[in-house]
């Protein structure tokens, strides 16, 4: 299995990412990828990444897909 970047996106620098976070992933998870992913991901995670252009974040929601998967994944939405 191979590892995928499903969505990303930056916020600000703010004091605490993990909360600032989760209502961008919980909107992101109410659409049609965000669905899709959760129910064909075995594991779906996500990373903060220093974004020293804006002095800020980055987030990446990630995962593994079997082959089979990631074939539609990319089909549908690409590997961005």
């Amino acid at each position: 299995m191979k590892e995928y970047v499903f969505h990303s996106f930056t916020m600000g620098d703010v004091e605490d990412p993990e909360i600032y976070s989760a209502g961008p992933i919980l909107e992101w998870q109410k659409t049609e990828q965000g669905k899709w992913i959760m129910e064909h991901c075995s594991d779906p995670q996500y990373r903060f990444r220093q974004n020293p252009q804006s002095w800020g974040h980055q987030v990446e929601l990630f995962g593994q897909l079997d082959e089979k998967h990631a074939v539609v994944f990319l089909l549908k939405w690409g590997n961005k």
